[in-house]
């Protein structure tokens, strides 16, 4: 084994470089340059794709005429001609022609009571007219008889043929028969009163409309017992309930410190809200004279221009005083925005498209001002949402998050 020299060996001490030292310091620089700029770019990317907290709003429609508004005003469609059809007779339901939604015309049966024993009296009294007619002729022929007697007896009488007394006899006959005459005929006449009497009895058991229209609810059925006042334990007055359609209006409570921006005659516009994307022109027709002290209102009432098949009595409705009559061609729903959600992006108007957790940005084209709201014609519709008020820093594609209300 060869000698080793121990005296070649040495120590390194710290702090005492080596000679390879200085070159692998320089080695691990462009590492640690690499590692604190993915650092940063990742911290920019983080702050960039940050989610960004938004306040959504929703694209809606608006009507032309909520700008020439004087005063909104809530209540129902009510039918100016409406009856409970009842009977002035008393008796038991029949027969019943007609249920709910059935159209009638004036003078129309619509139910009939039970009239066995009206018309039994009715039968009896066209037999007393019978009668009455038969002793008038029994009568008649008893007066032509005596006057036939009479003008014998005045000719006898002339000649001598006969006395005084016979030819008196003859003349109180006479007189006696001509007062029958009269007699029959007024027996003639009330039996025939009878007779109209008891035919209107036996009209009361048949319950008629008294107006053309339509038969809102059936009140009874067959079978029921039908009274005038419906006094009886399980009794019935009206038999149906009938309205003419064709006297809809809008009954509507406006605040007695309103009634200055109304006026006779003044066009209205009708909404329904079983019809909501309906609007229905009208005009104010007349006012109750007379204020709600409880409510502190005054009741308008509201004429329909034009009816509609689709208009039923009790439908809740809101009714909008216009300033002006609105054209037609102004009377269609437009599609608004809040004025707050658009703004200038390169010369262009914008909104910020709400897909999901991140915005597109969409050009859109602006109309007339209606309200609060601003007509948007062309990029959105009914129904997006969009942000409101964007910042400067939301840009497409940008991630958020909703601070909705």
């Amino acid at each position: 084994m060869a000698d080793f020299d121990i005296s070649k060996l040495s120590i390194n001490r710290a702090g005492t470089p080596s000679a390879g030292a200085p070159r692998r310091r320089r080695r691990s620089w462009p590492i640690i340059v690499f590692i604190m700029l993915a650092i940063a770019a990742g911290l920019i990317y983080r702050s960039m794709n940050a989610a960004v907290s938004v306040e959504p709003v929703t694209v809606s429609m608006a009507y032309p005429s909520q700008s020439f508004t004087l005063l909104n005003a809530t209540g129902y469609v009510v039918a100016q001609r409406k009856a409970a059809v009842a009977s002035k007779a008393t008796g038991r339901l029949e027969w019943l022609g007609v249920r709910e939604g059935s159209r009638v015309k004036a003078g129309e049966v619509l139910a009939r009571l039970e009239s066995g024993d009206v018309t039994a009296t009715m039968q009896q009294a066209a037999a007393n007219i019978e009668l009455a007619k038969a002793n008038f002729e029994q009568g008649q022929a008893e007066f032509n008889e005596a006057e036939r007697n009479l003008n014998r007896s005045r000719d006898l009488l002339a000649k001598n043929f006969v006395s005084q007394a016979a030819h008196d006899s003859a003349v109180s006959r006479f007189e006696k028969a001509k007062s029958a005459i009269s007699g029959y005929r007024a027996s003639i006449a009330v039996a025939q009163a009878n007779h109209r009497a008891t035919a209107v009895g036996v009209e009361q058991t048949l319950i008629r409309a008294p107006f053309e229209g339509v038969v809102l609810t059936k009140n009874a059925n067959v079978g029921d017992v039908i009274t005038p006042f419906s006094s009886a334990l399980g009794s019935q007055a009206a038999v149906v309930t009938m309205a003419d359609m064709t006297t809809l209006e809008v009954e509507a409570d406006v605040s007695e410190s309103n009634l200055e921006k109304i006026k006779l005659d003044q066009p209205c516009e009708i909404q329904l809200d079983a019809l909501p994307g309906e609007r229905f022109r009208g005009r104010l027709l007349r006012m109750v004279p007379t204020v709600d002290r409880a409510k502190a209102t005054v009741m308008a009432k509201i004429r329909f221009n034009e009816l509609d098949p689709r208009i039923l009595p009790e439908m809740s409705a809101k009714v909008s005083f216009l300033s002006q009559e609105m054209p037609e061609a102004e009377r269609k729903a437009r599609t608004v925005l809040q004025p707050s959600a658009i703004v200038e992006r390169d010369g262009k108007n914008v909104v910020f498209l709400i897909k999901g957790d991140k915005v597109a940005q969409v050009t859109v084209e602006t109309g007339a001002k209606i309200g609060e709201m601003i007509e948007v014609r062309a990029g959105v519709a009914v129904g997006d949402r969009v942000v409101m008020r964007p910042s400067e820093k939301l840009h497409e594609g940008a991630r958020i998050t909703s601070s909705a209300k």
